[in-house]
């Protein structure tokens, strides 16, 4: 039996390299400035220690475009490397001086350490756009300084070098086939993207100029209370690109049992039509990582967008590494929680603020109510109903009026006398009345708050799931929209067959539900209703249509509800024997109903303007 270590030749590694190392030759950029930062991180280190020299000038790393020599050079005033540190993390690939500086320094704590290299990859990606690369390089030690050179075939050579300074330099010589790199705007677009927030100043130099690349203390780092308004909002239109100011953010600052920081956007939607897709930017210790990653975010919260400090991910992750991940989804929950209580604190400490913000939020609210029951039960008690009267109330919050008329004029003696029974009856469901369509539904409404009863507007898509949700979740509760029943505003009215009968010959249907209710002298003597079940039905069905399903139109069945208590109802009774005149204003009234109800077909229309200048001929 032979054993032994499975080898690798330079002149087959680093073909693949050069191709795959990975997806984004940008990415090249990325590794080498954050190699930077890495080794000025470790030289702050080490003086915190007392076991290297306080830094005579800032740190900074810089990087210098020569478009005549076809060069790209970066350079940083870091811990620098040995010519024994050159053999070990240079010419060996896959060897980590990160890790190595972690494990002798700063032990198991390496989330908090702050370098972002750990696989000892990532400097070889220079090879994806260089024919050759040189490096200077001289330790923060006496060690003597140490000059190196490398070709896209992996043959080096080293020797003394007269770097005199403490640090690195290292010269991309571009190959032919990547001049573009050479171009300040795309180079700088490139820093832009994956160094915009690294801890140390970034300087590109090209021209003559000298450009700050980057933010050295990302918004997310900072303490939440030293934060203003108006900084979260250059932040999101920032990094966004969105012109408008979003509706409310998240600041996430969580150490146990997670390590990551971010901010969290609410954006404001220009219109129902717009895409809903969130957008979270995953940076690693302040250099980015990937745009766009939906596995962090609770995927009920559809439009969130944001940024996240994740630095107990390895700055090279997949999708499939992401999807499968305990600790993104740990996240993800996270998330779904701070977003809660975020909610909770501005209902609890700004509801006038919370009032403005809820019908741009409210959809996205109430879907994520339906999806999640950890969120729903953070969040239940504080989901606002915007009244027609004005203002907003929580379900909490609402008392139908008429119950608590109805609860005073109880005498205590009756109350004892019933509070046997009602021990022995199932809790009688409280009704709450709602409109879609303020316009369409006017009279309903009017009629409703007549009679002391607060009505709901609910005119969005997502408000009819959520409602039949709502009952689902609470027994006790029933939604009513204003067309659909007058039990709780009938004071008794008593049935009248000989006007049913009338009324169904009128209209030429025996089918028609003829119901009679005592409603107000002044309320329309007959309105329609329609179930509140078979409308819903409708609606869904609808939707279906809408949506490419199919489907057919679920039939309604409209009840004439006649108010028994109008004076046009109590001429009519008088009117019966009259037949032919009875039967034309019983289609009038009916027809009025309709007008309150829905708009009238062509037909229709016709049929009232007509039958409206017979009766007034008569006056």
């Amino acid at each position: 039996m032979e054993k032994g270590g499975i080898s690798v030749s330079t002149e087959n590694i680093f073909p693949i390299i050069k191709r795959w190392l990975y997806s984004e030759k940008d990415i090249f950029v990325r590794e080498v400035v954050s190699n930077a930062c890495d080794a000025i991180t470790k030289h702050k280190r080490l003086v915190s220690l007392g076991e290297a020299k306080e830094s005579e000038t800032a740190y900074k790393a810089e990087v210098k475009i020569d478009k005549a020599n076809k060069t790209i050079t970066f350079v940083d005033n870091g811990i620098g490397m040995s010519e024994d540190e050159v053999k070990r993390y240079i010419n060996q690939i896959a060897l980590s001086g990160a890790v190595d500086f972690i494990s002798k320094y700063e032990g198991e704590n390496s989330a908090g350490s702050g370098i972002i290299g750990h696989f000892g990859l990532g400097f070889y990606s220079v090879f994806m756009v260089a024919e050759s690369v040189e490096m200077n390089t001289k330790s923060y030690t006496d060690a003597p300084a140490v000059y190196w050179e490398c070709d896209q075939d992996g043959q080096f050579s080293m020797k003394e070098g007269k770097r005199t300074e403490r640090g690195t330099e290292i010269i991309l010589h571009i190959a032919d086939d990547e001049v573009g790199y050479l171009d300040s705007v795309k180079l700088k677009g490139i820093l832009e993207k994956y160094c915009a927030f690294m801890p140390y100043e970034i300087h590109l130099i090209y021209d003559d100029k000298d450009e700050v690349i980057n933010d050295t203390n990302p918004l997310w780092q900072r303490n939440p209370a030293d934060i203003k308004d108006e900084e979260y909002k250059a932040f999101y239109r920032k990094v966004f690109l969105d012109y408008r100011d979003p509706i409310f953010w998240v600041h996430i600052n969580a150490d146990y049992p997670l390590n990551f920081k971010g901010i969290l956007y609410f954006p404001a939607q220009r219109s129902d039509f717009e895409p809903l897709e969130s957008e979270i930017k995953l940076y690693y210790n302040s250099v980015f990582v990937a745009d766009n990653i939906k596995e962090a975010c609770p995927d009920f919260l559809i439009n969130l967008k944001g940024v996240l400090d994740c630095p107990e991910l390895p700055l090279n992750v997949s999708r499939s590494y992401l999807q499968n991940n305990v600790y993104i989804k740990k996240v993800a929950s996270h998330i779904a929680k701070k977003v809660g209580d975020r909610l909770n604190y501005l209902f609890n400490n700004e509801r006038e603020n919370y009032e403005k913000m809820w019908d741009a939020v409210k959809p996205f609210i109430e879907y994520a109510c339906m999806r999640d029951a950890k969120f729903y039960e953070r969040v239940n008690e504080i989901v606002l109903f915007k009244k027609h009267s004005g203002g907003y109330t929580t379900l909490s919050e609402l008392n139908p009026p008429a119950e608590e008329a109805k609860a005073e004029e109880k005498t205590a003696e009756q109350a004892a006398d019933t509070e046997q029974k009602e021990e022995n009856r199932e809790p009688a469901k409280k009704n709450i009345y709602y409109a879609t369509d303020a316009n369409a539904q006017s009279y309903y409404i009017s009629l409703f708050k007549s009679k002391g009863y607060e009505v709901l507007l609910c005119d969005t898509l997502v408000d009819s799931n959520y409602l039949q949700f709502l009952e689902d979740k609470n027994e006790n509760i029933r939604f009513l929209r204003v067309d659909a029943d007058f039990t709780d505003i009938n004071a008794g009215g008593e049935a009248d067959k000989s006007l049913e009968k009338l009324f169904k010959k009128a209209v030429g249907s025996d089918k028609l539900t003829v119901k009679f209710a005592a409603l107000g002298e002044n309320d329309a003597p007959a309105l329609i209703t329609v179930n509140e079940d078979s409308r819903r039905i409708s609606d869904m069905m609808r939707v279906y249509r809408m949506g490419g399903s199919g489907g057919s139109d679920f039939p309604l069945e409209e009840v004439l509800t006649v108010n028994t208590n109008s004076p046009l109802i109590k001429k009519l009774a008088e009117k019966s024997r009259e037949k032919d005149l009875a039967e034309k204003m019983a289609k009038h009234i009916y027809m009025s109903a309709l007008i309150l109800s829905r708009r009238l077909s062509p037909s229709e229309t016709t049929e009232y303007i007509q039958l409206n200048t017979e009766l007034l001929s008569k006056l």
